[in-house]
């Protein structure tokens, strides 16, 4: 009976210490983490959007208030902007991990480090990198098997997209706009950069560093053959006012996306995160920049491959003649 004892007492006293997982952030901290967090809060949308996309809204317990997708996420109570994170808030919540990301700032993550607080630092610049983050995640948080259907599946997709213009002999020059006035657009170095040329096209500005703001003069002399342009809620003038800026200006005319009518909008949220819509991001770039590529996944209306997980619904893209405009937009369940 002692001999027993001493047997289950044995394992009981392992069992922990064997389930404990051991990982480094993308800041190269090494953290370890005993059991499953049931407690996440979440300091940048991309964090959020990859959380629910592992069937982990359940046990998000804190956002920002940029984190408005899935709708659910807008449920969760907030601890401030992605840049202003309120320390207090983050205390009261009682989280048992949190999962920062670079633009929170290396003091908040230090200060909450020094709190006690388990926190996995995320900073996904490249497709790789959001495929190894989405894996990390689900290291960190016992969501292996998910991690690792989502992950996946978007490789999947990517690998599709690469396959398709593998061989393109013409690889048409496409500038991706975030924003009119002043102009800004993505340069190299950027994950909007890796997006044109995996989908088969040269980014019009690969001369520019990073995201920067140029010229009139500058856009019309790089003459894209394709426009990609942000929209969505907040964009002064309407969703569309970015694109529209573009059509309508008279001294832009002659610049070939406007006059051949392949301008492209993207809903910003879906193009400028990280996570795993990034890839939903790519599709969209691969139809404009090369629509006869990939004429069997769009006609007038079609559903391009669900993203896997949950609380995420099915890419739609809709191809608008009217006002020269080509909108491929994400639609929601």
């Amino acid at each position: 009976m002692m001999v027993l004892l001493i047997i289950i007492l044995t394992i009981l006293s392992v069992s922990p210490a064997s389930a404990a997982t051991t990982l480094t952030d993308d800041v190269g901290t090494t953290i370890t983490i005993t059991s499953p967090p049931q407690r996440i809060v979440s300091l940048s949308p991309s964090n959020t959007e990859i959380l629910f996309a592992l069937g982990l809204g359940d046990r998000v317990v804190g956002v920002t208030e940029y984190c408005n997708y899935p709708a659910e996420a807008l449920e969760k109570p907030t601890v401030g902007g992605y840049s202003t994170v309120s320390i207090e808030k983050v205390i009261a919540i009682k989280p048992d991990l949190i999962l920062a990301s670079y633009g929170n700032g290396e003091d908040l993550v230090e200060n909450l480090c020094s709190l006690g607080y388990t926190v996995v630092a995320l900073n996904p610049e490249t497709l790789d990198q959001v495929i190894h983050d989405i894996r990390l995640v689900g290291k960190a948080t016992g969501a292996d098997e998910n991690a690792t259907v989502l992950a996946d599946g978007l490789q999947e997709r990517i690998d599709t997209v690469e396959a398709r213009v593998a061989g393109v002999q013409e690889r048409p020059s496409v500038a991706h706009v975030i924003w009119n006035d002043p102009i800004f657009v993505s340069g190299s170095g950027t994950i909007q950069d890796e997006l044109i040329r995996t989908a088969g096209g040269t980014n019009a500005f690969s001369g520019v560093e990073g995201w920067k703001n140029i010229g009139i003069e500058d856009f019309i002399q790089a003459n894209p053959d394709v426009l990609i342009v942000n929209a969505g809620t907040g964009m002064g003038g309407g969703e569309d006012a970015i694109a529209q800026f573009f059509i309508n200006e008279p001294r832009f005319s002659r610049v070939s996306a406007i006059r051949d009518n392949r301008v492209c909008i993207i809903d910003s949220d879906v193009v400028d995160r990280s996570g795993p819509r990034i890839v939903d991001a790519l599709e969209i770039i691969s139809l404009a920049i090369h629509p006869s590529r990939f004429a069997n996944d769009t006609q007038v209306v079609t559903t391009l491959p669900e993203v896997q997980g949950h609380g995420f619904g099915t890419l739609v893209a809709i191809l608008a003649c009217a006002g020269g405009v080509l909108i491929i937009m994400r639609r929601n369940r």
